[in-house]
């Protein structure tokens, strides 16, 4: 096995779960601030938690499909390494796959399975709504997602993210494309059920595909779901945000504070809109946001075309 295999069988996981630990803490942080306790006591909360579930017992219910409901809730943390693969650190990547964009969509459609087996693996009701919902949610932010991720791809002429990364030596893309990196956050929100789109996990369904969980089982959703959070805010930065490019800082640690960034705005996203009904959403979708993103890529066909490259 290669240096780079070990590398990434051992380091990125790692990294993946540092990360992930570290947005769980100032999520616990934002929320006991939100409640008038100190900040300080909610920095802690997810290790407690953890402590507590893993000592808490498996739930067994009659009838589950346990495997498959168990593969899918370790499933969205490794969907999320999966994602880390091709993201480049610096002139570094685990991956150097010349279909690194569509790697990264591949890994969001397995999102798809893995939600919706959460909820029908449970054999449980409001689990199962649960799972059907993240799908009706999924059909209306995925177009949107493909399309800008499309928009990097043509402004850099190929699908490969260090190619990306490269063409916004001159200029950033986010700031000739803020509408794919608009429509980007919002699905990196949305597939990893988080704030306004969270509706699979809504209280009015009991937790929906959490309903059933309990023990590591439940803990490995939880982290998944950061991890999976950790993963959208880490890829914005190659195609977005110019990679590993900064003064002073070595290149590798630009990516590191960039995505950090990223994660904290999405983290503040929670509690500035309100939970988005999955049809409302669909219309928002298809009427609203399908039309502008396909004007942004008009755009930036028009700009690549006349100025033979990206800016």
């Amino acid at each position: 096995m290669s240096d780079t295999s070990i590398a990434a069988v051992l380091l990125l996981p790692l990294g993946v779960v540092a990360l992930a630990g570290v947005a769980a803490s100032a999520n616990g942080a934002l929320d006991a601030r939100s409640k008038g306790a100190p900040m300080r006591s909610g920095f802690a909360a997810p290790l407690w938690d953890t402590a507590r579930l893993l000592r808490q017992q498996r739930r067994t219910i009659p009838g589950a499909d346990s495997l498959l409901w168990r593969i899918a809730g370790a499933g969205l943390g490794i969907a999320a390494v999966l994602k880390m693969l091709v993201i480049p650190f610096g002139g570094f990547t685990f991956a150097d796959l010349p279909v690194g964009l569509v790697w990264f969509n591949a890994m969001d459609v397995l999102l798809w399975a893995l939600w919706w087996l959460l909820g029908w693996g449970a054999n449980s009701t409001w689990s199962l709504v649960g799972g059907y919902r993240f799908l009706a949610q999924a059909l209306s932010y995925e177009i949107p997602l493909m399309f800008a991720l499309t928009a990097p791809a043509i402004g850099a002429g190929s699908l490969r993210l260090l190619d990306v990364q490269a063409a916004q030596h001159h200029l950033w893309f986010i700031v000739w494309m803020p509408v794919a990196f608009v429509v980007f956050a919002a699905s990196v929100v949305a597939f990893s059920s988080w704030g306004p789109f969270h509706t699979a996990l809504g209280k009015d369904i009991s937790g929906g595909v959490l309903s059933e969980l309990s023990g590591i089982d439940r803990l490995l959703v939880l982290g998944g779901r950061y991890a999976v959070l950790v993963a959208g805010a880490a890829f914005s930065v190659p195609l977005f945000l110019g990679g590993g490019a900064g003064p002073l800082l070595p290149a590798s640690i630009w990516v590191v504070v960039k995505t950090c960034l990223v994660l904290a705005a999405l983290l503040g996203l929670r509690r500035l809109f309100p939970m988005v009904r999955p049809d409302r959403l669909a219309e928002i979708a298809w009427v609203i946001v399908v039309p502008v993103v396909l004007v942004q890529l008009a755009v930036v066909a028009v700009v690549v075309g006349v100025n033979g490259g990206a800016l």
